[in-house]
């Protein structure tokens, strides 16, 4: 029977051996439920850290803790040997107007599990916990896992995995749980946000004076609608500029002095964010701020070990359009995981259960087989190979 995730921490659960998958699924089913029920918005995140310490917790795992990070180690770590990350996120966005269902009542119906957060990133984040404990106990790792379930992913935050980094230790790859469908991400775009005001001059509108903020802005409006950043292959366009929203004027007979707009930037790592600056601010009139939290882009070599463990175990390559905490990081890193982005930030959000059950099987396989493709690399890999199997 499983145990009820609200008891104390005074539980404790330990073996010899692997745990069975199907105790694995079983659990983390009922902590994806518990995860549900619990309001995690980017920042108030506490809640939910304080079930998942708990869990981890009932398995005798020694949890690290900052603000509401929440990160351990494998039971046999040791530092000579390489350390993977498995990271995913406990914070949601707020529930949008469209939800018919109670997006915090975890409700089970057709093989779907329902509840904001379901697919992004619940799911993701028990799969990787069950792929953290099936190995937890092994000694013939050839290297060490670092678990991590972060915050404020949903709004780029400071107090996210970004806080937590320096205190991870070294790192040499990072697995990064999202919803893609279990296809590997070996790209995905950075994000960039700016917000841009046009001045002008008010007067009353029944005469001719002032000097219209919104005319002034519209020159810039079309700029950003139609410029194309030069493309060195053939493929999508480098950068993507979408205007996302626009504030201007008081009441209808004043002139308005100021237009305000903020544009949304996804790029590839073709032009860095600051030659994406740079182009912008050459080109249009308007006051430019760049918001905190800018993510860069990533992109892993198509010959790394972990690209050619995934097609080796049946997974399809990508480049993701969104962003993650992925570009935080500054090691080779994949993005994957069960569900679907485009269920993300939607109405009634599900996961079916059979996702997350393939979940951990593929997150398991990944790590099992890795160790192959490092062997099969003998000469760049040769560090990373000699702890295989001591």
């Amino acid at each position: 029977m499983i145990k009820d995730l609200n008891e104390g921490s005074g539980i404790s659960r330990v073996w010899d051996g692997l745990p069975m998958n199907s105790l694995l699924f079983s659990e983390s089913v009922t902590l994806l439920q518990q995860l549900i029920k619990t309001p995690s918005f980017s920042g108030e995140e506490a809640a939910a850290a304080d079930i998942v310490q708990r869990y981890l917790t009932s398995y005798s795992i020694k949890v690290k803790r900052k603000g509401n990070n929440i990160w351990c180690y494998n039971k046999y770590y040791d530092s000579a040997k390489p350390s993977i990350l498995l990271n995913s996120h406990l914070d949601t966005v707020k529930p949008n107007d469209g939800y018919t269902n109670d997006p915090f009542c975890p409700e089970i119906a057709a093989g779907k599990l329902y509840g904001l957060g379901s697919n992004d990133a619940g799911g993701c984040l028990v799969s990787l916990i069950a792929t953290f404990l099936h190995f937890y106990c092994y000694k013939g790792l050839g290297f060490n896992l670092c678990l991590t379930a972060t915050a404020e992913e949903e709004n780029s935050g400071q107090n996210g995995i970004k806080s937590i980094i320096p205190l991870l230790g070294k790192l040499e790859l990072a697995i990064v749980g999202e919803p893609t469908l279990l296809q590997m991400a070996i790209a995905e775009k950075g994000n960039l946000v700016i917000d841009c005001i046009s001045n002008g001059r008010s007067g009353h509108a029944a005469r001719e004076e002032g000097d219209n903020a919104i005319h002034k802005c519209l020159k810039d409006l079309e700029w950003f609608r139609n410029y194309q950043f030069a493309q060195p292959v053939k493929g999508p366009s480098p950068v993507k500029m979408t205007i996302t929203t626009i504030n201007s004027g008081l009441q209808h007979n004043i002139v308005p002095a100021k237009c305000e707009f903020t544009v949304d930037i996804r790029n590839d790592d073709t032009f860095s964010q600051q030659e994406i600056l740079d182009t912008i601010k050459k080109n249009v009139s308007c006051q430019i701020t760049v918001r905190p939290g800018s993510l860069g882009a990533s992109s892993v070599p198509f010959d790394h070990p972990i690209v050619k463990t995934g097609i080796a175990v049946g997974c399809k390559t990508y480049s993701s359009p969104t962003s993650s905490d992925q570009g935080w990081l500054n090691i080779p890193s994949v993005k994957i995981g069960p569900g679907d982005s485009a269920r993300s930030h939607s109405s009634d959000e599900f996961i079916y259960l059979e996702e997350i059950k393939k979940g951990i099987s593929l997150y398991v396989r990944l790590l099992e087989t890795l160790p192959l493709m490092l062997i099969n690399n003998p000469n760049k890999y040769k560090d990373e190979i000699k702890y295989i199997n001591n």
